[in-house]
């Protein structure tokens, strides 16, 4: 071969594919003519669209649909919230800056123990179907803006309780505008009930809705007699009562809980409920959940200590939650932060008496000795779910239906329910008690 072919040989070669073979350097030709057959649909498309200059707008409005459809599916698995610009926690939460929703019980939930360990009958299942039934009566209300009364939650747990103990009379302390006498009504249309109240319902009807009951005996107005000094055995026998276990009792009248215990147990009543179970420096009473609030409780027990972890904690919810309480709040002087920054509160707070942290101790030795069952109502839903934003949940137990659960918030009817329906909860708990043992 001559100089000329070799260089020129050498200049083919370069060209040719590395994986090629020897046959088909006989066949440059071949070669060429297979290339072009085998150019994709898609490069042709792409060729044809960037010479005519289609192709950008085309790929501008592909990326307009994807993400539209991106947000269109995983909005339908997200919580509906309010498009109010003043709502800017509920946006926080919303796009997870927040993280505080969903951290229930995580700066303590004491629990009053009881003098056998025993608990509740119902489970978390009874709860639900209780919800499904309750939601279309409260629908019914006729308060529908029970303003400083029950909210949503603890008109749920009142009618449930009751409608699980099925009593033979029910009794109430403190009425106010008639709507947890309307609650009782509901959940025992035959029951006879007894309400005591410093002013008849009857007179906010002057004003606005209110509720009074045919089949209750009021003592109220003129005719109000306080719990402690009521003559129980006669109403016991004006309504033939001879099992003093078969009678419910609902307190909302806004007294120190544990005088209130304590006049329960005299007069023989074995079931109580208590609407206003203040969590510890909050409220106008002194409560189970604060005189359960010790150390040797789980979840139990403060410090003062500014730098601590609680402290830092305390500090950062307090922006979030309205009824949350930071450590300049709960500690009193001398680093006191039983009941109310060291004080137990009585009747609306018109009583404010100084207590050591011994006879706080004291206190919730003598209620585990007369405590059968202690359960707290636990919350109906998430805030995430609610959109509610007093209670700190930090110090509540898990809710009904946890957050994140839209559709069975949704399937139950609470979704349909307004927002401010579910700002009340104060922990409403339910006794089972008896005299202690000797």
């Amino acid at each position: 071969m001559t100089t000329a072919n070799k260089i020129l040989e050498r200049a083919f070669s370069t060209r040719r594919s590395p994986h090629a073979s020897d046959g088909a350097e006989d066949d440059g030709g071949d070669d060429e003519s297979k290339t072009r057959k085998h150019i994709s649909v898609a490069m042709r498309v792409t060729n044809y669209l960037t010479r005519t200059g289609y192709l950008w707008p085309i790929l501008l409005i592909g990326l307009i649909i994807v993400i539209i459809t991106s947000v269109t599916i995983h909005s339908r698995d997200l919580v509906c919230i309010s498009a109010s610009s003043s709502d800017h926690i509920s946006r926080l939460r919303f796009f997870g800056f927040d993280g505080q929703e969903s951290d229930f019980g995580s700066l303590g939930v004491p629990w009053c123990r009881s003098k056998h360990g025993k608990n509740v009958e119902w489970t978390s299942n009874d709860l639900l179907k209780g919800l499904e039934e309750f939601v279309p009566i409260y629908e019914t209300r006729p308060i529908k803006n029970n303003v400083y009364g029950m909210g949503f939650d603890h008109s749920f747990g009142l009618w449930f309780i009751t409608r699980w103990l099925k009593p033979d009379l029910m009794i109430e302390s403190g009425a106010f505008k008639g709507h947890s006498t309307w609650v009782l009504r509901q959940a025992m249309p035959d029951t006879p009930i007894v309400s005591l109240s410093p002013r008849h319902p009857e007179k906010y009807l002057k004003k606005g809705p209110a509720y009074v009951d045919g089949n209750c005996t009021y003592f109220a107005g003129k005719d109000f007699v306080d719990f402690g000094s009521m003559d129980w055995a006669r109403v016991m026998r004006k309504h033939g009562i001879k099992d003093r276990s078969r009678v419910l009792v609902f307190f909302d009248d806004h007294q120190n809980e544990l005088k209130r215990l304590k006049q329960a147990l005299k007069a023989g009543f074995k079931h109580l409920v208590f609407e206003d179970n203040y969590d510890t420096g909050t409220g106008d009473h002194y409560s189970f959940r604060q005189i359960c609030d010790q150390f040797y409780i789980t979840g139990g027990g403060h410090s003062c200590f500014k730098d601590s972890d609680e402290a830092r904690m305390r500090f950062r919810r307090k922006k979030f939650w309205e009824k949350a309480v930071d450590i300049q709040e709960l500690c009193g002087p001398g680093e006191a932060w039983w009941g109310v920054r060291g004080h137990m509160r009585d009747d609306f707070n018109h009583s404010n008496k100084a207590i050591t942290y011994a006879e706080h101790f004291q206190n919730s030795r003598f209620v585990e000795s007369v405590l059968d069952v202690y359960w707290e109502l636990p919350p109906v839903a998430g805030p995430s779910l609610t959109h509610q934003t007093r209670y700190d949940p930090a110090r509540a137990p898990s809710p009904i239906v946890e957050d994140g659960k839209y559709s069975l918030f949704r399937r139950l009817g609470l979704s349909q329910l307004e927002a401010s329906v579910f700002n009340g909860y104060t922990q409403m708990v339910y006794l089972q008690v008896s005299e202690p043992v000797t």
